[in-house]
């Protein structure tokens, strides 16, 4: 493994550990050249999964996409990175138990959504004005009333 210290490829694991409820493995790594030690993690490499965009392009699934923007959703919202990090894996999961090779960028959103309802209502609607893009006052309210609804119905 490089370095990302001094950039050699000598490295030995000092430890591992079973993380993400065994999905990831997470290694402990000393540079033998340097002495600087790094964490890295290790997942099982999916099979390639494509998004087809609303343009109709299409390019490679991102994770960090995901996690990226619901982060932004959740600036300054009581939301801690395992929260997030828990919903993006919910999300994949729920995408590749489809056993699809690809998927709309519509269908990801809606899931984004799905999963955030149920963390921050605000986060929710900072997600959804953006993923919807509100055209006007009555979209963004419709929106704001089936959250409500959301909620009543879980009460």
């Amino acid at each position: 493994m490089l370095c990302p210290n001094c950039h050699q490829n000598a490295s030995r694991v000092i430890d591992s550990r079973p993380t993400d409820e065994g999905r990831t493995i997470r290694r402990r790594r000393e540079c033998e050249n340097c002495g600087y030690r790094f964490t890295t993690f290790e997942r099982v490499e999916q099979s390639p999964l494509l998004v087809i965009k609303n343009d109709g392009t299409r390019e490679a699934f991102s994770r960090e996409k995901i996690l990226n923007g619901v982060a932004a959703a959740c600036q300054k919202r009581p939301v801690t990175s395992e929260q997030l990090n828990k919903l993006v894996d919910n999300v994949e999961n729920r995408i590749r138990a489809k056993g699809v090779s690809e998927i709309y960028s519509k269908e990801i959103g809606e899931l984004v959504m799905d999963q955030l309802a149920d963390i921050d209502d605000v986060a929710y609607i900072r997600f959804a004005s953006i993923y919807r893009q509100f055209t006007d006052m009555s979209s963004f309210m419709k929106t704001m009333e089936d959250m409500m609804d959301r909620h009543s119905k879980a009460k």
